[in-house]
């Protein structure tokens, strides 16, 4: 249910809504402002600084200020929101984008649905920029015009994409280059390398911590081929802990040792690039998640 005021006397719109009997704070307020929740005489091109005059009436859509529990639900967190992008962190389980066997479950879906409801219009769309794999949590970010798509995804080569992952045994350079050419089998939908042909991969690493037969790498993609990491790691000789797909052989059974944390160990800790409007500088760091730091903490060698 909307809330609507009439304003006594002349003043400026953001304090005459921290003032009113909602007990909004400066930055709610400020938020309602960016999401186009506040409307003056029926207009919502307002601003911060829009003067109010005596009669105006101010219409806030309170519902706006909700609307995140399919967001938590699903364990989806939006990191950065402006007019051009969004930045969330994805959990691992969760698709990008829709797939032909799901197309309702995913990062994509639930992410518009939410901003749809934030921004009370069906138009409101956001527009996929890249993906993470469904196995892997972390940064991911979306446009929220045609534009800034284009934008974003001409710029891609110039974007920071880190990863952390903790794989098997410790690599005996404690940094170094993988290079590979890179092929997907249209009939198992698998990522495997090739002599000639194929797409480049190169992925940048360095060791940040061995403990034990696991190690922690700091991955930086230079490319970003389907699965790279994954198979650039499990050729390597050190597999993504809990890679169901390249870390053993097929059909070989997952277990509480070769599966730890019961998910794939890649996450997607940090976003680096120039805003698609402004040019300004952004960057975004996720954190390793509890279940993930938990593998190369002090333990025992198995």
């Amino acid at each position: 249910m909307d809330s609507r005021f009439q304003v006594a006397s002349r003043c400026e719109l953001l304090p005459y809504l921290i003032g009113l009997p909602l007990g909004l704070s400066r930055k709610q307020a400020k938020d309602l402002l960016r999401f186009r929740a506040v409307t003056v005489k029926g207009r919502a091109t307002v601003r911060h600084d829009t003067e109010l005059a005596p009669g105006d009436v101010v219409t806030i859509a309170t519902r706006k200020q909700v609307s995140g529990a399919e967001l938590e639900r699903h364990g989806l967190a939006i990191v950065h929101l402006d007019d051009a992008v969004v930045v969330v962190e994805k959990p691992a389980g969760l698709l990008s984008m829709g797939s032909e066997r799901e197309k309702e479950k995913t990062a994509y879906r639930i992410l518009n649905t939410h901003l749809k409801a934030l921004m009370k219009t069906p138009a409101q769309q956001v527009f996929i920029v890249h993906r993470l794999d469904r196995e892997t949590s972390g940064l991911m970010m979306f446009a929220r015009t045609e534009s800034a798509q284009a934008t974003l995804q001409r710029n891609w080569k110039g974007v920071i994409k880190r990863y952390l992952a903790v794989v098997e045994g410790v690599p005996a350079k404690a940094q170094g280059t993988l290079r590979d050419r890179l092929v997907e089998s249209s009939k198992s939908l698998t990522v495997h390398r090739v002599e000639e042909g194929g797409e480049l991969a190169i992925t940048h690493y360095r060791v940040v911590r061995a403990k034990g037969d696991r190690s922690l790498l700091e991955l930086t993609l230079e490319t970003g081929r389907r699965n790279q990491i994954r198979v650039q790691l499990a050729a390597l000789g050190h597999p993504v802990i809990g890679d169901r797909k390249y870390g053993v052989k097929f059909g070989a059974k997952f277990d509480g040792k070769t599966d730890p944390a019961r998910r794939l160990a890649l996450h997607a800790c940090e976003l680096r690039f120039r805003h698609p409007v402004s040019g300004a500088s952004m960057e975004f760091h996720s954190a390793l998640p509890p279940r993930l730091k938990a593998l190369i903490e002090a333990r025992a060698p198995r």
